[in-house]
């Protein structure tokens, strides 16, 4: 069984930036990709980006290219969503997970989700 415990997130302007921490933990978690995805009000929920535990190869959504980055603490089984040059249309509930793939269908696990709202 793989958990998932998220932090950070909250409110910030249009431009600003924020950082979410996912904790995981399970004998079998460095067997899956983490990844992070969200969703806004109304809509579906999305891929944002994702990280392998060995070697750390990223991939993200053209959305947020050049603007998140996925990083890991391979020592604390820990990933991390670094969120810079937000804007208002980032607003979602971000959830971290784990699984052997980008797609929502190959996701295993999933974290408790953590609210990011950015203001204009």
């Amino acid at each position: 069984q793989v958990q998932l415990v998220e932090s950070g997130g909250g409110l910030v302007q249009a431009g600003g930036s924020l950082s979410l921490s996912c904790a995981a933990s399970g004998r079998t978690i460095s067997n899956y990709r983490m990844g992070w995805f969200r969703q806004a009000p109304g809509k579906e929920r999305e891929f944002v980006g994702s990280i392998t535990w060995s070697g750390g190869e990223t991939y993200y959504t053209d959305s947020v290219k050049g603007r998140f980055t996925c990083s890991r603490d391979n020592a604390k089984n820990t990933v991390y969503l670094q969120m810079n040059s937000l804007k208002p249309e980032d607003t979602a509930v971000y959830y971290c997970a784990a699984g052997v793939g980008i797609t929502l269908k190959s996701v295993h696990y999933w974290g408790q989700g953590t609210q990011v709202t950015v203001s204009s």
